[in-house]
């Protein structure tokens, strides 16, 4: 079946004009016993789409009416035409050309694929006219795009506890920094009654997750807005600037049916493992949650998800520090002591590399652990290694 797979992907990459990677999927399903080859196609930007040796016209571009095929007329070629989306990041320089690839080429290797000598372009990371593009700008290893994390002591912007940036690196990195922060932050709370013990998350993790996701890859980094992510006492919102696609409705969006923004963006973010399958994103999310989470307008998508709240609730710390802790400890205290606990001669730059802190908030987090009398350093401040003082 994976030969057959191979053979379907071929046949559309090489005989489809524009280039419709990161627009389709091919995968098996089971249906009955039978195992069937499943196309997923999500709606492209750059219609009309032809066959590469036809051309665009009538003999290369066909339409779907119920259940038939017929070829479009040169009217209707010329319309969608005239409709492309042309300003596609892909058609944007990058602002500096002195550009690598090191984060992007590890991602790929944990995946067992090899970036090749001719990555740039087999990615789609060079305009027409051979320079890095966007994209190549926002994957490679630094760049000036950052993804803000916004927390709040309340339930509005007027006290600000915490304001992180994840990002000058690889979109991927910081797109992974930023879910391990939301999933410190999304506690367990557990509810204890007469008949069992009940743990429940904050928000349900995989409908976070694959908003985060969305948030990110759906982005309109053209107008060079990055997403933006807010932590209140009784809510989380993330915000994706650019609004709904041209041409796609309400309707269209909660559809579950795809229809990337960001092809590009798309395909390497799902080549690395942080995108399953395309158009599953919205399902997960309406599986939880319903369609009035989401607030739409012209310029911006956002996902407003309400915390799980009950009576009788207790928080539990996400993790697995070894013994009891004396006194209470948060999420960003927690991330460190894990990391503490696995390497005790770790350095603060590790550190920062772990976590995407700055050096300043690590050391501020530190300085507080050992004030609670949480950790004690051993030995001098070069040789030396930190110890979890368990009571």
């Amino acid at each position: 079946m994976d030969s057959v797979q191979l053979k379907i992907a071929d046949r559309i990459k090489n005989n489809i004009l524009p280039s419709p990677l990161g627009l389709f999927d091919v995968t098996t399903e089971e249906i009955d016993g039978i195992l069937v080859t499943k196309i997923i196609v999500s709606s492209g930007l750059e219609k009309p789409y032809y066959i590469k040796n036809k051309g665009m016209s009538p003999s290369g571009c066909y339409m779907r009416l119920g259940t038939l095929t017929q070829p479009m007329s040169t009217a209707l070629i010329d319309e969608l035409y005239a409709r492309r989306i042309h300003t596609t990041l892909r058609n944007i320089p990058a602002p500096r050309q002195d550009l690598s690839f090191a984060q992007l080429k590890i991602y790929y290797q944990e995946r067992g694929l090899e970036l090749n000598k001719k990555f740039a372009s087999s990615l789609e990371l060079l305009t027409p006219d051979g320079k890095y593009n966007y994209i190549a700008y926002l994957l490679a290893d630094e760049n000036g795009v950052s993804i803000k994390v916004a927390k709040y002591a309340g339930t509005d912007k007027v006290d600000l506890i915490e304001n992180e940036e994840y990002g000058y690196c690889s979109l991927i990195k910081a797109t992974n920094h930023v879910l391990e922060k939301m999933k410190i932050e999304n506690i367990t709370k557990a509810k204890v009654t007469s008949a069992k013990r009940i743990e429940k998350n904050l928000i349900e993790p995989v409908p976070l997750r694959e908003a985060l996701i969305n948030a990110v890859v759906h982005n309109d980094f053209s107008r060079e807005i990055p997403p933006v992510f807010e932590i209140f006492s009784n809510r989380m919102e993330i915000t994706s600037y650019g609004g709904l696609i041209s041409g796609q409705s309400k309707k269209d969006f909660f559809s579950c049916s795809s229809m990337p923004r960001n092809r590009e963006l798309m395909r390497v973010f799902k080549d690395v493992g942080l995108v399953e399958q395309l158009g599953s994103g919205m399902s997960r999310i309406l599986k939880f949650y319903d369609k009035n989470i989401f607030e739409i307008s012209e310029h911006y998508i956002k996902v407003i998800f309400p915390f799980s709240s009950s009576n009788d609730e207790k928080n539990i710390a996400n993790g697995d520090i070894n013994g009891d802790i004396s006194g209470d400890i948060n999420g960003d205290e927690k991330r460190i002591l894990l990391l503490l606990q696995k390497e005790p001669g770790i350095t603060a730059k590790r550190i920062s590399d772990e976590t995407g802190f700055s050096t300043r908030k690590i050391s501020r987090i530190i300085k507080n652990l050992r004030e609670k009398k949480i950790i004690v350093r051993v030995g001098s401040a070069r040789q030396g290694y930190w110890q979890i003082d368990k009571k």
